[in-house]
């Protein structure tokens, strides 16, 4: 890495690290998690500094660090899964959907089941649709952050969001309906 390279890299570091590492902290249970993402987002920049040059270092930062934290909640729902054992699921899983009920295994059946096909149903999505989604519904995060953070319109991010929405709604209806008899 060139000294200029480094300097950008360092300059960014002392710049951006307070805040992002607050912004993660809020997002992920524990600090070892926050750390180790934030790890990730300084590699991943000193990588790609390497090969091109970042405009809006700030942004990519943010949105790295976003891409980080969706990709480690998957991966914790997904080794729940392979693992079968529930046990915790209710916390690593957003709360839009209520905890399956303790101790009854058809119930807890049934959440894994939704949300397996939920993410099905997602991965469908093109990749903009699918962020905007899983930052508002399930990151809990406002537009005007997301907006702030990818440079996007609101209007672009409420546009994607709703694309995305029907998608879920047209592949979650027979499950749903399923479940509902």
């Amino acid at each position: 890495m060139t000294d200029e390279k480094q300097r950008s890299v360092t300059a960014a570091i002392a710049a951006y690290g307070k805040g992002l590492l607050g912004f993660i902290r809020k997002r992920v249970k524990n600090d070892a998690d926050a750390e180790d993402i934030l790890q990730d987002v300084w590699y991943r920049l000193s990588a790609v500094i390497n090969s091109h040059p970042v405009e809006q270092v700030g942004g990519w930062l943010y949105r790295v660090a976003i891409n980080r934290i969706v990709d480690k909640r998957r991966k914790k729902s997904e080794s729940l899964w392979e693992s079968g054992t529930p046990e915790g699921a209710e916390q690593t899983m957003p709360t839009a959907m209520p905890a399956a009920v303790d101790g009854d295994p058809e119930a807890k059946y049934q959440e894994r089941a939704v949300w397996e096909r939920l993410y099905a149903a997602l991965e469908e999505l093109p990749a903009a649709q699918r962020d905007v989604f899983v930052w508002h519904e399930l990151e809990q995060i406002p537009f005007a952050e997301i907006a702030a953070l990818t440079g996007e319109p609101v209007g672009k991010l409420v546009s994607r969001k709703h694309y995305a929405v029907l998608h879920l709604r047209k592949r979650l209806k027979v499950f749903y309906d399923e479940l509902t008899d």
